[in-house]
C-alpha cells in the first residue's frame, strides 16, 4: 500500500509542478499588466485571454486540430527519414561521406527560407507544414540515432561476433536496443521543436492553423485572441512532451 502511494505520488509531482510553474507565470503577468497599466492592444490580462478562449473555443479549437495533425506527422515522417539516414550512415560507410553534408545542409538553411519554397512545391496545404515540421527534426532524429547506433558497447559485438550471429541480427538485438536511450533524447528535443515548422510554414502561407489565426488576430489588432491561440500551441507542445516522455519511459524502461 505505502509503495503504491509512493508511486503515485511519484508520478503526480510532475504535473504538480506544471501547475506551480503556471501559477507563478500568470500571477507574475497579471502583475506586470497591472504595474505598468499595460493597454490591452500591447499585453492583455490574463483574465481577458481566458475570456477569449471561452469565447471563441469552437473556432480555436478547429484551427488547433489542424496544427496538431501538421505536428504529429511531421514527427512521423521526420522520425523515419532520420532512423533511414542513420542506418545508411551506419551500414554504408563511403554513403555517410554524401549524406553527412545533406544532413549538415538541412541545418545550415533556415526554416523560413525554405518555407517559401514548400509552398510553391507542395502549395499552401497541410503538406508543406508536415514537410518543414519534418525537416526542422529531422538533425536531432538522425544525430542522436547514428550516435547511438556507432556507440555500441564493443564488447557486446564481440560475444555476438563469436555466436555467429549475422550484421542483420546484431543491428536488430543489440545495436539497436543500445541506441533507444539516445535516440529517445533526440525524440525529446524534436517533440519540443517540432511546432516551430509547422507554424512557420503557417505563417508563410496558410488558411488553416493556430499560426494562421494568430496572424489574422494581429493585423486585426486582436492581441487577446493572438495570445489565445499561443497558449493553445503551447498547451499542445507541453502535452506532447509528456506524453512523448511517457511513451519512452515505458518503452525503454530499463535506461530511460
Amino acid at each position: 500500500m505505502l509503495t503504491q502511494l509512493k508511486k503515485k505520488a511519484h508520478h503526480s509531482l510532475p504535473v504538480l509542478r506544471l501547475i506551480i510553474s503556471a501559477t507563478v507565470i500568470i500571477s507574475l503577468w497579471q502583475a506586470i499588466v497591472v504595474i505598468f497599466e499595460m493597454p490591452s492592444f500591447i499585453l492583455p490580462s490574463p483574465f481577458s485571454v481566458f475570456d477569449k478562449l471561452i469565447e471563441r473555443a469552437p473556432v480555436l479549437l478547429k484551427h488547433s486540430w489542424v496544427t496538431a495533425q501538421e505536428i504529429v506527422l511531421g514527427l512521423l515522417l521526420g522520425l523515419t527519414m532520420g532512423l533511414l539516414f542513420a542506418l545508411q550512415m551506419l551500414l554504408f560507410k563511403p554513403v555517410k561521406r554524401w549524406l553527412l553534408p545533406i544532413l549538415i545542409a538541412s541545418q545550415a538553411i533556415p526554416v523560413f527560407a525554405i518555407a517559401p519554397i514548400l509552398m510553391l512545391w507542395l502549395g499552401y496545404g497541410i503538406a508543406s507544414k508536415i514537410v518543414m515540421a519534418a525537416l526542422i527534426i529531422f538533425f536531432p532524429i538522425t544525430t542522436c540515432c547514428y550516435d547511438g547506433l556507432r556507440n555500441t558497447p564493443v564488447g557486446y559485438l564481440d560475444l555476438a561476433k563469436t555466436m555467429g550471429a549475422t550484421k542483420w541480427q546484431m543491428l536488430r538485438h543489440i545495436q539497436f536496443p543500445a541506441a533507444l536511450p539516445t535516440l529517445a533524447s533526440g525524440i525529446r528535443v524534436a517533440v519540443v521543436i517540432a511546432p516551430i515548422g509547422a507554424v512557420a510554414g503557417e505563417w508563410v502561407g496558410s488558411s488553416e492553423g493556430l499560426g494562421y489565426l494568430m496572424l489574422q488576430a494581429n493585423a486585426r489588432m486582436m492581441i487577446d485572441e493572438m495570445f489565445a491561440a499561443l497558449f493553445i500551441l503551447s498547451a499542445l507542445s507541453v502535452t506532447l512532451y509528456f506524453v512523448a516522455d511517457k511513451l519512452l519511459k515505458k518503452f525503454i524502461y530499463w535506461q530511460v
